[in-house]
């Protein structure tokens, strides 16, 4: 009979890095943030942006509501919608693949590899060409998904989307903190989402996430769907579908200061 072990882990502590932290500093921050009054997408969160591509090794972050709209907003950035194929791990949160059927694409799913439970780079092949024989949609992106905060096998993954013309938008939302090969969990797909929720590695105390990318040209259009597709001129000119997709300041404010300690809180 297994025995009760005399210590559980926690999924999640909030209250542990609370107390490191300081609870004050949490007040002071909230406070600063009721003083200044931008509420959404204020100047904490584009000093949050700045701080987290510094972090993953990217030269553009786009924080956002949560790791849906994440994942969203990167698929909506590159075009993407009805008559395509997204290719997706089979052993994720729904989310994963939601993201794809919102915008009227067709999610299909890739087995996983036994060992890791990651998606499995022999089955995305298969998949992909399986696809092009049929000819009813089009191969446009991969979404391989980091389970466990173990990341996939991007290699194989990039080389196989690549020789077929297609983009890798990296699910990072269990991962994020990882490394493979000397990068950075944000880093490692065409573009790269990650999740805020309490539960993830770098928690807030809320729903939030966030779309990293390279190009400016990307960027511009997270930051463009992420407020009902407005025009970088006109706030009131709406150039394309987006979404609500703000981050909370308040929410940006407290990842801020979790990311002071989120090394150490990972170990």
């Amino acid at each position: 009979m297994l025995q009760k072990p005399e210590k559980s882990i926690p999924l999640f502590d909030c209250k542990t890095t609370q107390e490191v932290i300081g609870q004050q500093r949490f007040l002071d921050a909230f406070t600063k943030v009721l003083n200044h009054g931008g509420y959404c997408q204020g100047p904490e969160t584009k000093e949050l942006d700045k701080a987290l591509a510094e972090y993953s090794g990217t030269k553009y972050c786009a924080t956002c509501g949560s790791g849906t709209d994440a994942l969203t907003l990167a698929l909506m950035a590159w075009g993407i919608g009805a008559g395509d194929a997204v290719f997706v791990s089979s052993f994720t949160f729904v989310s994963s693949a939601e993201c794809a059927a919102l915008i009227g694409a067709t999610p299909i799913f890739i087995d996983s590899d036994p060992e890791t439970y990651n998606m499995d780079p022999a089955d995305l092949q298969r998949a992909i060409d399986e696809v092009k024989k049929e000819g009813k949609l089009t191969p446009k992106v991969v979404i391989p998904v980091d389970i466990f905060g173990s990341p996939c096998d991007y290699d194989a993954i990039l080389k196989i989307a690549h020789d077929n013309g297609l983009k890798v938008l990296a699910d990072s939302c269990q991962s994020y903190g990882s490394s493979y090969k000397g990068r950075k969990a944000g880093s490692y797909g065409d573009m790269s989402a990650t999740s805020f929720y309490p539960t993830k590695p770098l928690g807030g105390y809320g729903d939030g996430g966030a779309a990293f990318c390279n190009t400016e040209e990307e960027n511009a259009l997270l930051q463009s769907c992420r407020v009902h597709g407005m025009s970088h001129e006109d706030h009131y000119d709406n150039v394309r579908l987006g979404l609500t997709g703000r981050m909370n300041t308040f929410q940006a404010s407290v990842l801020l200061l979790k990311l002071t300690v989120f090394d150490n809180e990972l170990e």
